[in-house]
């Protein structure tokens, strides 16, 4: 398997080069050639048998050639990835709270408490897999917006290799403490931590430039992104939506590829390498129906699904729901090439219009794959307001503690008519034949704030005596490195800072 641009296919890649490189050299993201053949029933009953390990590594070999890795190999570095993580790693509980039954997939039981552990374990094991080959070292760089960057720098630490390190950046102010400690508390000498003046996204740029200058990389050290337009990232996301399907069906009583059967998901979204995952695996014949993001204000997502009109907004706006706080998400890009049946001059000239445009707008629904995208997709806006609503209900009527980006998943589908409170018994759940999964994609634990503020303390109180995890509490305890900070100065433009704060990566990359 070779793996080429979203934006064109003249030029094919290893997966090698696409993992250590995460843009394309022309500014696109790299996919795979093409996607497998699609799964058949009887493959998905045999997967249905399988553990969690054994299913990522029959998901992933499709897509990794075995002379570049070979089949023990790659299982040995997904075993190690998931180690770390409580059994089962992946959790689908059957909520029967509902007056329909709903499904959650708790995607928060590794390392950091969320999601990324999943696919940043993986990610960082097989970067470091290929440096201990080429005897040459990675440096990984980093935006977060409180998720992405505690899974990347434990991700380093855990691997301990003479041959990575990381640097990670965060918008000052914008995580909470919790995840602020996670990442000022690693020990790991080669762990560098950037606290910037500004909006979540306003380090992509930056990061972009240095990650498509060849003069970046040399012959003993490589600069390597790993936010989810890195493709290892969707890649081993695709595992748990797969993994989410044979769950929900088996505690149904279904078969495997029953062609009767589809489950819907709903789940919190920013940057979109998680739905882009999910995607990319219905493309590939998992009986996935349709597919929900959950936003909050920063919803140029649901702008996107709702209206065809992409435009980065000038500012991010503060919410309770952090982590999915975005501006432009990255992976709208593979989801629209897959959406477009991998139509490379199609999503090139998409954008062209949002970068160099005349009015930097991409134009979705004057084309014919607007209606497609509204078929498969849909969106909601969540304010905090709402989120808060939500969180109570899940609370008092689910029994279930939920944090603020799972919150917003369930309140997308309460607006989007999946019924699930007794007050709102008569709204039908669409798809007559589909049930609904909520991805939860973290932990409470990280969100004391958002929690207290929500639910009022004593329910805090009783959350951290009842599920508080005892690896977390140890993250609290620990004294907490100096950190670096980038300034945006008075007078400047953000593009004016943006240029000096890429000075000053590159500075602390070569100190490295």
């Amino acid at each position: 398997m070779k793996y080429t641009s979203t934006r064109g296919s003249s030029n094919r890649f290893t997966f090698e080069q696409a993992l250590c490189s995460g843009y394309a050299p022309d500014g696109g993201l790299f996919v795979p050639e093409r996607l497998p053949d699609k799964i058949s029933p009887s493959t998905l009953q045999e997967w249905s048998k399988l553990d969690y390990v054994d299913l990522a590594t029959s998901i992933l070999s499709l897509f990794l050639s075995t002379e570049e890795i070979p089949l023990s190999d790659l299982r040995r570095i997904i075993r190690v990835s998931l180690s770390g993580f409580d059994a089962p790693v992946v959790p689908v509980i059957q909520n029967t709270n509902a007056p329909n039954t709903i499904f959650v997939v708790e995607l928060f039981h590794g390392a950091t408490f969320c999601f990324k552990d999943l696919s940043l374990q993986f990610v960082v094991q097989m970067l470091n897999y290929f440096a201990v080959k080429r005897k040459r070292k990675i440096t990984l760089v980093v935006a977060t917006t409180g998720d992405t960057g505690p899974a990347a720098v434990q991700a380093v630490e855990d691997c301990k290799s003479e041959y990575l390190g990381i640097l990670v950046h965060y918008p000052e102010g914008q995580i909470s403490d919790f995840q602020r400690k996670q990442l000022t508390t690693c020990t790991h000498e080669k762990i560098k931590v950037v606290a910037f003046q500004g909006g979540g996204d306003d380090m992509d740029a930056p990061i972009k430039s240095i990650m498509t200058d060849p003069t970046s990389q040399t012959d003993d050290r490589f600069i390597c992104g790993v936010n989810s337009y890195n493709i290892a990232r969707p890649l081993m996301q695709m595992v748990h939506f797969v993994w989410a399907y044979l769950r929900v069906a088996e505690s149904l009583g279904i078969e495997a590829g029953d062609p009767d059967f589809t489950l819907d998901v709903v789940l919190p979204t920013g940057a979109m390498g998680n739905i882009a995952g999910g995607y990319m695996a219905k493309r590939m014949g998992v009986p996935i129906g349709r597919m929900c993001a959950g936003v909050n204000v920063n919803d140029i997502t649901h702008q996107a699904f709702s209206n065809g009109l992409v435009q980065r907004p000038d500012t991010m706006h503060t919410t309770m729901s952090e982590a999915i706080n975005i501006q432009l998400p990255y992976n709208l890009e593979r989801l629209l090439f897959y959406l477009t049946d991998q139509n490379h001059e199609q999503v090139k000239l998409w954008y062209q219009q949002l970068e160099t445009g005349a009015d930097r707008t991409m134009v979705l629904h004057e084309t014919s794959w607007f209606a497609k995208l509204q078929a498969e997709f849909a969106s909601a806006r969540v304010t905090d307001d709402e989120l808060c609503q939500t969180l109570r209900e899940v609370r008092s009527k689910l029994d279930y503690y939920a944090d603020p980006n799972t919150g917003v998943a369930f309140c997308a589908a309460k607006k989007l008519g999946y019924c699930f409170f007794p007050a709102n018994t008569e709204i039908e759940q669409p798809g007559k034949n589909s049930k609904v999964a909520i991805f939860a994609t973290a932990s409470p634990c990280k969100f004391e704030s958002v929690i207290t503020t929500a639910l009022g303390k004593d329910e805090w109180d009783s959350y951290v005596a009842t599920h508080f995890p005892s690896r977390g509490k140890e993250t609290l305890t620990k004294p907490e490195r100096p950190l670096f900070r980038y300034l945006a100065r008075e007078g400047k433009s953000l593009q004016e800072n943006q240029v000096e704060w890429e000075a000053m990566t590159r500075g602390l990359i070569e100190e490295m």
